[in-house]
């Protein structure tokens, strides 16, 4: 099937224009997956700069825990629901075209969220930021595609590609550490401008325009989608806040959009969820252990800063600094997770990325409920820093090879959509136990915030295992 897959690719790189795609000269194909991966990185150092900075942000705008949740969850469900569809219309207006557009709309959504004068502002242009991600994510990998439509060319394009990314995460923190304590949360935005400016530049040229499609949206579906992630996060937020009647609403409200959303699903031509990939055993827990990884990876992003600079009394640079044993492995471990994925396959290091992550969070909870010095809470961080790198880069290989023939594009779009919904929910479910940490009836929340990674990883881990011992049965 991967192989079908390939020579689709290489077919269609091919007929867009003219001759084979492989004839690319190799330095304007290595120019332009610079300026792809570069283009990941700014919209994962969006994310990771902005942990460091939630206690300044808090103390200039006056906002508590609910309002720093919804600054971090307005970005991740614009993004996660608008993934379904964003493939889609890469498809049908030529990825190139799609991942400039979100690229300069990126950077300019930035360079205004510094200058949000309240948190509501804030909220509507981070989710605005969102749409943009939205726009970039799937263009690019379709855009490595046609650049590299050699299927070991394109892995080594892969691997350079999540490096790249993953080095946002390891800089992220510090560079946001260094940021606030320079000049305050507004700072953080500013950075990336200059980004953008040069992944356009590094984009621009013939090597990646894509052809276009007749590839459909269902739009009124998409909407249900968008407000149905938005009204359930809205709820679990309420939740930690105390807001009982507030939960009720938006919790029914999103039921109802779940429903409308299903019903849209089933009378659409062009369904946002593709239903070939769902049916897919293999697909499934690709999926289960994508969100777990991103629950444990944003929810610890959003609840460690707070925790450091309220219980451990660091500064920004400090806080930044002390993610370092989280972080590093990002921009480290990749390349070695794919030479392991091309030697023995996805599996092996998807289970031991979701068991380094059991016990990362095991770790990282334990230290937190008994005090314990940095040096646990490093080892804590360095196991889920690991346990990431590895589970994540072997996801995604895993699930394009387990997409029935045809659907591998669809099949990404899906899983990175899934992960931002495991991200969302990893903020709005960890946050709502640091909200209540103080109360009588939960005096450790941020210690039981933080276990709970470890058993949805858990879980994640039981089901691969069980889909593994099934498909050798049938075998």
């Amino acid at each position: 099937m991967t192989s079908a897959v390939t020579r689709a690719s290489g077919r269609r790189a091919g007929t867009a224009s003219g001759r084979p795609a492989s004839t690319d000269e190799p330095r304007g194909r290595t120019r332009a997956l610079l300026g792809i991966s570069l283009g990941y990185f700014m919209v994962l150092l969006d994310m990771t700069v902005l942990s460091v900075a939630e206690p300044d942000l808090a103390a200039s705008l006056g906002s508590a825990v609910a309002g720093l949740q919804w600054a971090i969850t307005g970005y991740t469900v614009a993004f996660g629901a608008l993934l379904l569809s964003a493939g889609a219309l890469a498809d049908r207006f030529g990825a190139h075209r799609m991942f400039r557009i979100g690229v300069a709309a990126f950077g300019l959504g930035s360079a205004l969220s510094a200058f949000a004068p309240n948190l509501g502002t804030l909220v509507a242009l981070r989710a605005l930021l969102g749409v943009a991600a939205a726009m970039c994510v799937p263009a690019s990998m379709a855009m490595i595609t046609r650049l590299y439509p050699e299927a070991a060319l394109r892995a080594r394009a892969v691997a350079t590609w999540a490096a790249i990314s993953g080095a946002a995460v390891a800089a992220g923190p510090v560079v946001g550490g260094v940021l606030v304590d320079l000049a305050g949360w507004r700072a953080i935005f500013l950075v990336n401008l200059p980004i953008a400016l040069l992944v356009l530049g590094l984009t621009a040229g013939p090597a990646v325009r894509c052809p276009l499609g007749d590839r459909r949206i269902d739009p009124a579906a998409q909407l249900m989608v968008c407000a149905a992630l938005a009204l359930a996060t809205d709820a679990l937020i309420a939740v930690g806040s105390g807001a009982w009647t507030h939960t009720a609403w938006s919790a029914a409200a999103a039921v109802l959009a779940g429903i409308v959303f299903a019903m849209l699903e089933r009378r659409s031509a062009t369904p946002v969820l593709n239903r070939a990939l769902l049916r897919t055993r293999d697909v499934r827990a690709a999926l289960l252990a994508g969100a777990a990884v991103n629950f444990t990876l944003t929810g610890g992003l959003f609840v460690l800063p707070l925790l450091l600079a309220q219980d451990r009394h660091l500064s920004p640079v400090a806080s930044g600094l002390a993610f370092l044993p989280l972080t590093i492995p990002f921009a480290l471990n990749p390349p070695i997770t794919g030479r392991i994925v091309a030697r023995v396959g996805a599996r092996p290091p998807i289970l031991v990325g979701l068991a380094l992550l059991v016990v990362g969070g095991a770790i990282l909870s334990c230290a937190t409920l008994t005090g314990a010095g940095y040096g646990w809470l490093a080892l804590g961080l360095v196991l889920t820093g690991f346990g990431v790198s590895f589970a994540m880069p072997a996801l995604v290989s895993a699930i394009v090879n387990a997409a029935p023939a045809g659907t591998a594009g669809a099949a990404g779009g899906l899983l990175n959509a899934v992960r931002q919904l495991g991200a969302t929910l990893g903020v709005a479910v960890m946050g709502a136990f640091v909200t209540v940490r103080a109360s009588e009836a939960n005096p450790h929340g941020a210690g039981v915030a933080l276990a709970l990674p470890a058993i949805v990883c858990a879980v994640a881990a039981i089901a691969f295992v069980g889909t593994s011992r099934r498909r050798d049965q049938s075998a």
